[in-house]
């Protein structure tokens, strides 16, 4: 797969799509409206690791104020599973013995999802990939293709999302020393879970970004929300805004923080190779849900132009940027 190194506050893959309209607040700040018009209520904060956002329309602040703790409860409870961070979470637990009997139904279904579109891409989107992270890591500043490649292929010999098994609540490696991430897709199901529980309790004009993006519902006037996608070498330059009433956007993209001198800590691996992804510096997908656009995004930018219709269907748009060029295209 790829899935993406772990995620911080600091830039990182996410974080080349940013919000194009302007919105307020650093807590739960309602706008200034008259009685039963709508107010614009914005929780920002902390998720998953990096700046998020969540922009409410609605006439009553208290609903919205309540949808919104419930919404980072979601996101607190789902942290708890997918965690790499947490010794405690359910992924770390199942990293750790190579087996989980009692998975959270949440685990397991995003784990089918993940090993389904691995099948899809031929394992360009691989969320096995986590022993090759740890391996990056651990020879950070150097590139992996002068690491010994006896070492390398021991660790490569680890990596294969064919080894995963789901049976009934248990989620097993069939191989010792195997590991996932689910970090490459993650994000976008957490946003849809969000997503869910805005709907739930009733709202219709919302823009959620815990580094993907879903809109539930265009803005209260009808006008649709700007998501803007920044170019990944120049992060002060759009190239391009979208205008989003429903639907996800999700950005790849591998450029990175740098280390030393000819070197880089990349964001997204090859799992079939050990090694960065070079052929496309960016990768957005627009689709109707952020764990397909997530997912799809990772996997699109490890694959070649011709490859991308088969994987993406009908109902979904790519836009891409290829290292050096100065705008993008659509796919």
């Amino acid at each position: 797969m790829t899935c993406t190194s772990n995620r911080s506050v600091r830039v990182n893959r996410r974080r080349f799509i940013t919000i194009a309209a302007a919105v307020t607040g650093v807590s739960l700040l309602p706008r200034v409206a008259v009685a039963s018009a709508p107010q614009t209520v914005t929780w920002r904060g902390v998720a998953l690791g990096a700046p998020a956002m969540l922009t409410l329309q609605h006439p009553n602040e208290g609903e919205a104020k309540y949808a919104i703790s419930a919404c980072l409860a979601e996101i607190a409870r789902l942290e708890s599973i997918f965690s790499l961070h947490r010794l405690d979470s359910a992924l770390v637990r199942l990293n750790t013995s190579g087996r989980l009997d009692d998975a959270p139904a949440d685990l397991r279904i995003l784990s089918a999802e993940a090993l389904l579109l691995a099948a899809r891409s031929e394992g360009a989107f691989d969320p096995t990939i986590q022993p090759l992270w740890q391996f990056q890591a651990q020879h950070a500043g150097h590139r992996l293709a002068a690491v010994d490649a006896e070492e390398l292929a021991r660790v490569r010999a680890l990596v294969g999302w064919q080894y995963v098994h789901i049976e009934g609540t248990m989620i097993r490696f069939a191989r010792l020393g195997m590991a996932m991430t689910l970090n490459g897709i993650a994000q976008g199901y957490i946003t849809d879970k969000v997503g869910d529980i805005l709907r739930a309790h009733g709202f219709d004009n919302v823009l959620v970004d815990l580094g993907e993006q879903l809109a539930v519902g265009p803005k209260w006037d009808g006008t649709a929300w700007r998501v803007g996608i920044r170019d990944p070498e120049d992060q002060g330059r759009i190239m391009q805004t979208l205008p989003l009433t429903s639907g996800a956007v999700a950005t790849s993209s591998n450029y990175t923080t740098g280390t030393t001198a000819g070197s880089r800590f990349a964001h997204i691996l090859d799992p079939r190779t050990g090694q960065p992804a070079e052929q496309w510096s960016s990768v957005t997908v627009v689709s109707d849900r952020a764990t397909l656009s997530d997912g799809l995004s990772t996997a699109l930018t490890l694959l070649p132009l011709d490859q991308w219709p088969a994987l993406m269907g009908t109902a979904v748009r790519a836009y891409a940027k290829a290292p050096g060029a100065h705008e993008g295209f659509w796919a």
